[in-house]
């Protein structure tokens, strides 16, 4: 191929006046290279350079076995399709062409062989030379290593708990540990200070395959006025390419033929993947070289996230223990079980005309079940989860420190270039205030003003969209209420055995979560791609950008989304019902639904039950089994149509593609799961630990998912989680607020101890010491029956027989008292106390957060010397080579001084 000046544009003849434009051809000078011409003009890709597949399957290298693969490029040769598009198929020829020879131009190594399974598939295996490697990491701030440290030992267990830590840990004598360095950022013009043994090992494939990416999403394919169009993204989207992809080092079931293949992947599913792994520590230091710190520092989060998840599992359990061995103690509980009390107590209609009186000991299962949950270890358990939360998050940054230095992102100084999409809209030339130089944006400013109310308003009306299925969910319930009211009650004495566990409250309550959950994955389904579709209109400049605004975008929705029925359950129900006489209706029509006796406690328990046990099953459907159905039907047409070896690229072509958002929805899944763990905890102490066992599976089904369905994701750097971070921030500060009002309003603690202390004695009982008796009949309102209006009378009452009250839940005076059914001495007492109650705990935590914040500094002691230990050093052996070379050079300059002026004063000295 012949040399190119810079801006040789080749003119395309095209219809679409989306693609009218110039393919840009470029030549970079310096790092040019022996060309190996159009790939596509070689002789249809048989020359020297690329010849047949040589029938290695496990081969990393071009045919020459000497120059590594660090990237593949995968097309349809358009020439060997049945039915195409000529002039379509032209312009993307031409395109690619110019992509490629471009490629060529920036310096990499192209090699191209066809598809063993399908002729029409073409490989483009891209190898990276060293003066590229050099060049690209010296602009990509990367750091390499400049000699051996010996300050990063690792601690390792001692006395009685070393075989204990090792039965835990990766054994080390198959993942051996790496060696660390003193790291610098590159510079070629010091390469001499690098720790170089082996140009071929001094970088990494992950290294080698995150700078050849760097390349191709930048390198330039068209010109459409004046506006660049570049990046393998790009193209891959536009079908021009159908895929680009770093290899896999080998198969991950056994190890590569080839011996100096360090078989990554092997171990990684053997000591990670594989099920017989799963109570082993993760080989994070693997796993971030092999798939770059960004995968690995949310392995590591999710990892630390579940061993803390162990401390609260571990206090869950016992106070739900607590509340079940001591559920026959419980006083109240007794009362609605007992026939001379609740077998006694008619209660009054919880819906008009069709609903009946009822008798209250029909709700005594749910009683028992409410006294396991609504317990004294509840209130332990809430405080105790409001200090958790807080020791979990700033462990964790104390862990992140450490992290950062050992995987060297301390100072992470690369340059985050605008995204692809952002450079292509850049039509709008403006002058730099810094710089009083031209620019390009995309927008003017009032233009990004109308952007992002239009994306404001997009996201408002799909919460309100949310907001009115909560709604229907709530005019679901009212109605089938009346349904399972007017049905189940067959035996009014509560001994039925359906009866018996299936109250209309119960039936209600289920088939509501069930409804609703079915209801939120589906918006959930819709949403995802309407944020992406949002986000794109919105135009963030960087990727860094793109993924914070879609976070937040995404997390707002899935919070509305999942919790929006759980704050209605704890928060609303049952609180604004009116009392018989007089009820309060929902637009209207439906009368507002109300509790059980004992709360609405236990039916947020089996709402969080159903949304984070189904949560749970369907994300493993969509993350695991899908990709392995599509691999595995993948794998059947492949081996009936062929039976030969298949190369590496091919093999890892034919895996599933990560997806464009790589680790957002893993994160994503795993904050709503803490939300679930944090916010509503109060109401279900065993929330961590189907969060535990959730994560402990979901760590080996993600590492499993990855080495073995997946293909290989290009190596990132990240210093932390993002913007994930202050988010969990915000749930535990509002996580104290919902627990406190889930025990002040859901529960029924505060009104039990305010009976307890102030009603069960004199002046306003009639005990002589302090006791729970007497407390159901006292917390029961009576009304009376004569003073139902048409509307609100229960039908059927004759079964019960003649009486003229009934009972209902509420602190009301009874019919007859000067102030008939407004709001007793008792309710005031119990405001006053709920509120006293949520001022006084959430001043308490918050206290202790502040200290625990305080106390524990978000770097550790030790962790900041061996930066500031490691800088120095680092520091110190450049200066000390820089002027080592200083000295010889000076040394040299002096003799060459030396010898002249001795050559010049010699003769006159003869």
């Amino acid at each position: 191929m012949k040399k190119m000046s810079r801006n040789v544009l080749l003119q395309m003849e095209e219809e679409d006046d989306d693609d009218d434009g110039d393919i840009v051809l470029e030549n970079l000078g310096q790092t040019i290279i022996p060309d190996l011409g159009s790939l596509e003009s070689q002789n249809d890709f048989r020359t020297p350079e690329f010849e047949e597949f040589n029938g290695k399957s496990d081969s990393l290298f071009f045919n020459d076995g000497q120059r590594r693969i660090d990237f593949v490029l995968v097309y349809e040769d358009e020439s060997r399709k049945e039915t195409s598009k000529k002039g379509t198929n032209e312009k993307q020829r031409r395109k690619r062409q110019a992509y490629e020879s471009n490629l060529i131009c920036h310096g990499l190594q192209l090699e191209a062989t066809r598809s063993v399974l399908d002729d029409k598939l073409v490989f483009v295996k891209v190898h990276a030379p060293w003066e590229v490697l050099c060049t690209y990491a010296e602009i990509m701030h990367i750091k390499l290593p400049l000699k051996p440290n010996d300050l990063k030992n690792r601690s390792s267990a001692f006395g009685t708990l070393n075989w204990f830590t090792k039965v835990l840990s990766v054994d080390e004598s198959i993942i051996k540990p790496e060696q660390e360095f003193f790291t610098a950022p590159f510079e070629k013009n010091r390469m001499n200070d690098f720790y170089i043994v082996d140009r071929d090992a001094f970088f990494n494939p992950a290294t080698r395959s995150r700078i050849v990416y760097f390349i191709l999403s930048r390198v330039k394919y068209q010109l459409i006025n004046n506006v660049s169009k570049f990046g393998i993204n790009r193209l891959v989207n536009s079908g021009i390419y159908k895929a680009a992809f770093p290899l896999h080092d080998c198969k991950f079931r056994r190890q590569s033929e080839d011996p100096s293949c360090p078989n990554e992947r092997y171990l990684l599913y053997r000591e990670w993947a594989h099920p017989r792994s799963i109570y082993k520590k993760q080989p994070l230091d693997l796993i971030r070289k092999y798939y770059g710190e960004k995968i690995g520092i949310y392995f590591a989060w999710l990892g630390y996230y579940t061993q803390m998840l162990l401390l609260a599992a571990v206090v869950g359990v016992a106070c739900f223990l607590y509340g079940y061995l001591n559920q026959d103690n419980c006083t109240w509980s007794k009362e609605v079980c007992h026939p001379d009390i609740g077998g006694k107590i008619i209660m009054c209609p919880q819906c008009d005309r069709l609903c009946p009186f009822w008798k209250l000991n029909i709700t005594c299962e749910s009683s028992k079940k409410l006294c396991i949950f609504d317990s004294f270890g509840t209130l332990v358990f809430a405080v105790f989860m409001g200090v958790w939360v807080t020791l979990f998050l700033e462990f964790w940054k104390r862990r992140q420190a450490e992290l950062e230095y050992e995987w060297d992102t301390v100072e992470l100084q690369q340059e985050e270039q605008a995204r692809p999409e952002y450079e292509a809209r850049c039509t709008h030339v403006v002058i730099n205030e810094i710089t009083q130089e031209e620019e390009r944006i995309p927008f003017t400013a009032w233009g990004k003003c109308i952007r992002i109310t239009l994306c404001a308003s997009a996201v408002f009306f799909w919460i309100l969209l949310i907001i009115a299925s909560v709604i229907g969910i709530i005019v679901y319930r009212l109605s089938v209420f009346i349904v399972f009211s007017a049905k189940l009650p067959k035996n009014i004495n509560g001994t039925d055995p359906i009866q018996k566990y299936l109250t209309p409250q119960t039936a209600t309550s289920i088939t509501a979560s069930i409804i609703s959950f079915i209801i939120i994955m589906i918006l959930n389904t819709i949403y995802e791609k309407v944020a992406i579709m949002i986000t794109n209109f919105e135009l963030p400049r960087t990727q860094t950008d793109y993924e914070n605004s879609l976070t937040m975008k995404m997390f707002l929705f899935q919070f509305v989304n999942y919790y929006s029925s759980c704050f209605y359950i704890a928060f609303f129900k049952g609180k604004f019902v009116g009392y018989p006489g007089d009820p309060v209706y929902w637009l209207g029509k439906y009368r507002n639904e109300e509790c059980d006796p004992g709360g609405c406690l236990l039916e947020l328990t089996t709402q969080l039950t159903i949304i984070m046990g189904g949560k749970a099953i369907w994300n493993n459907i969509q993350e695991v089994l899908l990709p392995w159905i599509m691999n595995l039907i993948g794998r059947f047409h492949r081996v009936s149509r062929s039976e030969k070896i298949t190369p590496r690229w091919e093999q890892d072509y034919h895996l599933q593609p990560m997806g464009k958002l790589g680790l957002f929805y893993e994160y994503l899944e795993m904050i709503i799961q803490f939300g679930f763990v944090t916010l509503f905890v109060a109401s279900f102490p065993l929330a961590p630990l189907l969060a535990l066992v959730n994560n402990i599976l979901e760590i080996r089904v993600d590492a499993w998912k990855l080495t073995t369905q997946f293909r290989r994701l290009v190596p990132e750097k990240a210093q932390d989680i993002g913007a994930w971070q202050p988010i969990m921030q915000g749930i535990a500060i509002l996580a104290v607020v919902t627990n406190a009002m889930i025990i002040a309003f859901t529960s029924d603690m505060i009104p039990r101890l305010v009976y307890y202390w102030s009603f069960s004695v004199p002046p306003y009982g009639d005990h002589t010491s302090y006791t729970m008796e007497g407390y159901i009949n006292n917390t029961l309102s009576i009304f009376k029956v004569a003073d139902f209006k048409n509307k609100s009378k229960g039908n059927p009452y004759s079964e019960l027989g003649n009486h003229t009250t009934c009972r209902y839940r509420d602190f009301r005076y009874p019919p007859g008292h000067p102030q008939e059914y407004k709001h007793n001495i008792y309710y005031w007492h119990v405001i006053a106390a709920k509120l006293a109650f949520i001022i006084v705990m959430e001043h308490i935590i918050y206290s202790v957060k502040f200290f625990i914040s305080y106390a524990i500094p978000d770097v550790s002691k030790r962790t900041k010397s061996k930066i500031q230990r490691e800088k120095y050093l680092t520091q110190k052996l450049l200066h000390e080579n820089h002027l080592k070379d200083m000295t010889k050079n000076m040394g040299v300059i002096a003799e060459r001084m030396i010898e002249a002026v001795d050559n010049n004063l010699r003769p006159k000295l003869e």
